[in-house]
């Protein structure tokens, strides 16, 4: 069954920052470990139709989540089949409550594709009636780097994605 995401609330700061928000039902110790445990980052992490093939997770300051997005959706056309590989490098971890990470395109062996924008990820987990308010700040070095991953449908993408966390979660 499709399902068209909801668009996350959000709104762009100073050009360079996309801050998203959404409450999830569950504890923010869940929320936490739904983005920081291999186990379940490969439950949801990725839009509808895309899945984990590799998620290797090194949850240290310094450390590295390594990990591979693939489209085995053949409604999807001409993304059916496509790999999309990511590498997270972690900066700052204070579980429950924040998780901060530089996020980069990357190739199967780790490298970084410098062609593409990095962001700097900074997840607040706040305990609220109801469960975890979650805040993502995406930050970008530039508007162009924004508008690059805007122009690419990252806001449907990671609202498809936060739509499978929540279902997850629930």
């Amino acid at each position: 069954m499709t399902h068209a995401p909801t668009l996350l609330p959000h709104h762009i700061e100073d050009d360079r920052v996309l801050v998203l928000e959404r409450t999830f039902p569950a504890t923010p110790e869940r929320v936490f470990q739904a983005f920081t445990q291999a186990e379940h980052l490969k439950q949801w992490w990725g839009p509808r139709g895309w899945t984990l093939t590799r998620c290797d997770v090194d949850l240290r300051p310094g450390g590295r989540w390594h990990y591979c997005m693939k489209c085995e959706d053949q409604n999807q056309g001409e993304f059916y089949g496509m790999e999309s590989w990511g590498l997270g490098v972690y900066d700052e971890i204070s579980a429950p409550d924040r998780l901060r990470y530089t996020d980069y395109f990357s190739d199967a062996q780790g490298a970084i594709n410098g062609d593409m924008p990095a962001t700097l990820v900074d997840l607040t987990f706040e305990a609220v009636p109801g469960g975890t308010r979650l805040v993502s700040r995406s930050t970008y070095a530039t508007p162009e780097g924004l508008k690059t991953v805007m122009d690419m449908g990252m806001l449907h993408g990671i609202s498809e994605t936060w739509d499978r966390l929540a279902e997850y979660l629930g």
